[in-house]
């Protein structure tokens, strides 16, 4: 019996990988990302988790402005060491139409990063990302959970004193807000057909 190698990336270098690196890798399965130099591997998605991505990513692409865009599943370098994979984000129409790089987007072409929490991703979702995503400057973060059939979207805003997120709003069957733009999404759709 013959034992393949094992892929460079199984054995991180001391302090971390960087962004560079990370960038470099190839054979890493779907949705890795990096997080203080460290690769996150995610679990399979739930058919909720999935049904969530694909109606937020298409009610905020319909509701955006002219100049703003909705993405899904794409890499943010914030840092060094840090290139996390918000499950929807906001960016500018400059940054979605930007031929290179064409596999990630910068924290400042986010206007809003959002989290869809999976059993595996509680803690990262709920205190790691959000600490990430503010110091990098992305002004709007949402996370959304539930998963026996509802949706909770919990709002946060950057306040610019203290350059932290802080709560502006907990929505159960409908999301109703002004910023970053005008925004309402009936949460009881989630796996309708849009």
């Amino acid at each position: 019996m013959t034992v393949e190698p094992l892929p460079d990336w199984v054995i991180p270098p001391a302090g971390g990988f960087t962004v560079e690196e990370f960038l470099r890798m190839r054979g890493l399965p779907k949705h890795t990302e990096l997080i203080d130099g460290s690769l996150i591997f995610v679990s399979p998605q739930r058919k909720w988790h999935r049904q969530v991505l694909d109606l937020f990513r298409r009610e905020l692409d319909l509701q955006a402005p002219p100049h703003l865009r909705a993405d899904r599943e794409m890499a943010v370098k914030l840092g060094k060491r840090q290139m996390p994979e918000p499950d929807v984000i906001v960016v500018t129409l400059d940054a979605m139409n930007r031929e290179d790089p064409d596999t990630y987007y910068f924290a400042e072409d986010l206007v809003l990063a959002v989290e869809v929490v999976s059993p595996d991703s509680e803690e990262r979702d709920r205190e790691t990302k959000p600490l990430k995503y503010s110091n990098a400057g992305i002004p709007h973060y949402w996370r959304i959970e539930g998963g026996d059939g509802t949706v909770v979207v919990y709002v946060y805003e950057i306040d610019p004193a203290t350059r932290r997120y802080v709560p502006t709003g907990i929505f159960h069957d409908r999301l109703k807000v002004s910023v970053p733009f005008p925004i309402d999404i009936d949460l009881t759709a989630i796996g309708q057909r849009g």
